[in-house]
């Protein structure tokens, strides 16, 4: 089953075609999708789009770039939203140094309060991290000691001491559209290593789309594109590389119904 794991359909890049970007999905045979929440603001948009759509579920959360208008967030809060059908995990949240759109300390603050909803309500936490891999560590471990809790590395990019850090608390992985760009090698040299029953892929759309599609739009459709190049990357017939993504992302979103 073709699943993209992190998709933005509330962008506004989608408010002239969206029902049609979905209906592309499902013609490439997308079985499932889970629409990502960035910020607060537009948390309603983000789980009405799971609301509309038997095969779309969303998350709650802030991202590190949003953070800055999120500084007096609680996990109480996340809490109380998770609660509601069909959220199945808390983030996007994490750390970006690349951009520093809020400040740094504002960011880890905004970020520990996603790790402690996800530990309170056993949801997996979807983490963002650019260029922050020491200081990202060093939250995890602490984190991570105070109370273990799921976490996914999405879209991830940095580097493999982080990338090992974070296997040995259980992590799991996702691979987008940058595992296929030329000058990513890399990204892929991280992608050989990662545990492999922990891996899933995304598009992360309207971002990042994997060649041949790159420098458009990205969009659900092109997830195949993603798993093909995961496949190539870790020697994995196309079989293989569709069973352990889909039977790790149910190990990860585990409050998703598997289809029959």
């Amino acid at each position: 089953m073709l699943i993209d794991s992190h998709v933005n359909l509330h962008a506004p890049q989608f408010d002239e075609d969206r029902d049609a970007v979905i209906a592309r999905a499902r013609a490439a045979g997308v079985g499932l999708m889970v629409e990502i929440s960035d910020k607060l603001t537009t948390f309603e948009a983000t789980h009405g789009i799971a609301m509309a759509h038997d095969d779309t579920w969303c998350t709650v959360g802030v991202h590190p770039h949003e953070a800055k208008d999120a500084a007096d967030l609680t996990a109480s809060t996340l809490v109380e939203l998770a609660q509601r059908p069909k959220v199945v995990g808390i983030g996007e949240c994490g750390l970006d140094f690349h951009y520093d759109l809020s400040p740094r300390e504002v960011q880890a603050a905004v970020f520990r309060q996603h790790v402690a909803a996800a530990r309170e309500t056993s949801l997996p936490l979807v983490i963002h991290t650019r260029e922050a891999d020491d200081v990202m560590a060093d939250i995890l471990r602490e984190e991570y000691a105070a109370g273990p809790f799921k976490m996914l590395m999405h879209c991830y990019t940095s580097g493999a001491e982080l990338a090992k850090i974070a296997a040995e608390m259980g992590a799991w992985f996702s691979v987008s559209g940058i595992a296929t760009f030329k000058a990513a090698e890399d990204v892929r040299a991280v992608i050989r290593d990662m545990p492999g029953d922990r891996i899933i892929v995304e598009t992360d759309c309207p971002y990042l789309a994997p060649v041949p599609h790159r420098g458009r739009r990205n969009e659900p459709a092109y997830v195949g594109h993603v798993l093909d190049k995961l496949a190539e990357i870790r020697g994995w017939s196309a079989e293989e590389a569709d069973r352990r993504t889909t039977e790790a992302f149910f190990g990860l979103f585990d409050r998703i119904p598997r289809p029959a």
